[in-house]
This record gives structure tokens, sequence and C-alpha cells, in this order.
């Protein structure tokens, strides 16, 4: 059964359904359906960054040193508690990794709260989505690691501390590397999915006071998951950065 076409998934596919064909031809993919090459999950996506680029770009212009606007203050805020995160999880270099990780927490947390708002959907709901997030995550702090303590090192650590045991670890290792995508796709995607489909189903039975309060917890949710994927990330990272490790 074909998934319920959000408004925004219809305008993508009425004025940019020729993109998306021509995109999927590349890597030798044919859309089922010509007509709809675009899910609610991709639109929503790229509708959110759309969102998030607009918004930083209009508020850009009122940032100023000596009179900081309200809007200002809570980035600032929003900013040094990333900062602090990082710094925390790792202790030597973390300045450079904020950027990523404060980029990571908004994408996340507004794709999360974008299905509180009527007549859109949480694209995190989607399996896609937090894959990808996922696999953004996994080659970063694998290339990280590699630019911070040289490719020598990098493969020295999925080999254990002792050489011998190499042959044990190495397997060991990748399978708990590999995992880690699983676990941070998997715990994003379950809790938006679940949380979603209880507000869906509390709107259609009672409409009006109590899916109220499954919009505060909903909301609650999307602010919590955002945060231990990003914490996750700062763990998986920190883990192979350390030179003492």
């Amino acid at each position: 059964m074909p998934e319920h076409e959000l408004w925004v998934t219809a305008l993508f596919n009425r004025f940019l359904a020729g993109p998306a064909i021509a995109v999927l031809n590349l890597f030798g993919i044919t859309p089922a359906d010509p007509a709809h090459p675009w899910s609610n999950a991709q639109a929503m996506q790229i509708f959110v960054v759309v969102l998030l680029m607009l918004g930083i770009t209009a508020v850009r212009r009122s940032f100023s040193v000596d009179a900081p606007s309200k809007v200002q203050t809570i980035l600032e805020l929003f900013y040094g508690f990333i900062k602090d995160q990082t710094n925390e999880m790792i202790p030597h270099g973390s300045q450079r990794y904020v950027a990523f990780f404060a980029t990571l927490f908004v994408f996340i947390l507004a794709a999360n709260l974008i299905g509180v708002l009527p007549t859109f959907e949480s694209p995190t709901m989607f399996v896609m989505v937090p894959l990808g997030c996922a696999v953004a995550v996994f080659i970063y702090y694998h290339a990280q690691a590699i630019r911070e303590t040289g490719l020598k090192a990098w493969m020295l650590h999925f080999c254990g501390p002792i050489w011998w045991l190499a042959p044990l670890m190495l397997p060991i290792e990748l399978i708990s590397h590999s995992s880690r995508l699983l676990s941070l796709t998997v715990r994003l995607y379950a809790n938006m999915f679940a949380g979603e489909m209880v507000f869906l189903v509390f709107l259609g039975l009672v409409p009006i006071g109590i899916p109220v309060v499954f919009m505060g917890l909903h909301t609650f949710v999307s602010l919590l998951q955002a945060y231990i994927f990003v914490l996750l990330a700062m763990v998986y990272l920190g883990q192979m950065v350390e030179h003492e490790h």
C-alpha cells in the first residue's frame, strides 16, 4: 500500500520530479512510480534543511556583539552547551569538532520536532534518515581518527594492545564498530516512529485535549533522542582520537 503523500511531497513530485529521476538514473535506479519519485522521508528531510538555512540566514542579520538579541543569546547558550559537552568527552582539541556536533544536533532536533506540526511528518520516523545520520557519524569519526592519530595508529586500534591478539580482536572490533551504525539508527528511528504512531492514534480517538499531552511528550522525546544521538557520536569520536588510547 503506497504511503500517504504529504503536501510537501506533492510539491516536490510536481516541480522536482525530473531532477530526482536524473539523480536516480545516475546510480542505475529506476523509480517505481516516475510521476512520484519523491518519498515523504526525502521531501521532509530536504524541507527541514531548507527551513534551517533560511532561518539562520534571517536571524544572522540581527547578530550583534554590543546588543545581542534573544535569539542570539539562545544560540550562544546552545553553542556553549555543545562546546562543553564536546570538551568533556574529547578533552584534547575538541574545538574543531563542535561545529559538526552542533549541526547534527540542530538537524535531528528540527527533524524530530516538525512532526508535531499538523500536515507534517518527522523524517526521522523513516529508517533511511536515521541511517543516513548514523553513516555520517561513522564516516566522520573514522576520518577524524585517521587525521588525528595517523593511518597506522588507526589500523592498530582494531588489532588490540598485544600483537598476537590481533586475529581475535580484529573481527570483534569490526563487528563492534559496525554495530554502532545499527545502534544509532534503531534507537532514533524506533523512538520517533513509536512516538508518532502513539500521537496519531490518540489524535484519532480523542481529537481535543489529550493529544496535547502527547505533543508535549513527543517534544520531550525529540529533544532527548537528539541529545543521546549526538552524545553517543561524541563518545565514539573521543574513543578514536585519543592518542593515549
